[in-house]
């Protein structure tokens, strides 16, 4: 059997894609002993010319499965189906992996080969110019199972039902998986030297109605996280606390979203954002999630 299956999903990101495919190929590892499997879930950008592109250049096994987008959890799934790596994994598609990348998470497999792997990443704005390959807690993600980089025996979570289709909208899916996981006694440990850099470009002013759309979606999300799991650590992660409720509520009664959106450019502008403006959309995605949570929290 292969010793490891490298899977991550893509949507519209071509321009990154292959570069994140030939860190993919780049591995110290035998070609022989890993597969990349990557799921296109309904692209509509030059994905499929970049996939072409990368199957002329793959040194070692690359399965490709296209499907009509259904969302991450569907897409992940596809991919669990067609791997066959022992260990499997998972990266997005916006993430670099270092050349010894598989050879870390192997590695820790031969310590703990029940375990959850759990990789480093660190962020940088850009593939073209980036930092030494060094992690520091600043990096840190105390997540349990998060796919930016992380890895699980293959059957593990072929037994816990894969990722819940249900979570068709942005975020959470990955929790979901990780909450199953630890509630069914899988242990998880922290690899720093299984690296990724997590490419993060800077925020620009036409994307910012995409972020409050996500943290809408996201709050939706995370209302059926912590009905699936009525546990303190849903609560927690998803924000769905007493306190933290009621400060929303008051940001709301005060008219913060109004004072926010005046901070940020007007719409029809493109242009990178400054560091007080990034520090308002911030400020005015929380502000729109807690706005949804509360919303979907009165939803049936």
């Amino acid at each position: 059997m292969t010793r490891a299956t490298l899977q991550l999903c893509t949507y519209n990101r071509a321009a990154l894609l292959e570069r994140v495919l030939e860190a993919c190929f780049d591995q110290s590892v035998s070609p022989q002993e890993y597969e990349v499997v990557l799921v296109d879930d309904g692209s509509t950008d030059d994905t499929p010319a970049v996939i072409e592109r990368a199957r002329a250049r793959a040194t070692c096994e690359f399965v490709v499965v296209t499907q009509r987008n259904a969302g991450l959890a569907a897409a992940r799934n596809a991919g669990i189906a067609r791997a066959s790596g022992r260990r499997i994994i998972f990266i997005d598609d916006d993430v670099l992996p270092l050349p010894n990348f598989v050879e870390e998470h192997l590695r820790a497999d031969a310590g703990r080969p029940q375990a959850i792997v759990r990789g480093g990443a660190i962020e940088v704005t850009s593939p073209d110019n980036l930092p030494p390959p060094v992690w520091n807690v600043t990096n840190y993600s105390g997540n349990y199972f998060w796919t930016t980089n992380v890895s699980v025996p293959l059957q593990t979570i072929r037994d816990v039902g894969g990722f819940d289709e249900s979570f068709s909208e942005y975020g959470w899916e990955d929790i979901d998986v990780g909450l199953r996981l630890r509630f069914a006694g899988v242990r998880a440990v922290f690899r720093p030297t299984a690296l990724v850099y997590h490419v993060k470009p800077p925020r620009r002013s036409s994307g910012i109605e995409r972020a409050l759309s996500q943290a809408r979606a996201q709050a939706r999300t995370a209302v059926r996280l912590v009905r699936l799991h009525p546990h303190w650590r849903a609560y927690l992660a998803t924000g769905i606390t007493p306190v933290q409720r009621r400060f929303y509520a008051g940001l709301r009664a005060t008219g913060a979203e109004r004072r926010l959106r005046r901070r940020l450019p007007p719409p029809g502008i493109d242009r990178e954002l400054r560091p007080s403006e990034v520090r308002a959309l911030k400020a005015l995605t929380a502000h729109v999630y807690f706005e949804e949570l509360e919303r979907a929290l009165r939803s049936p």
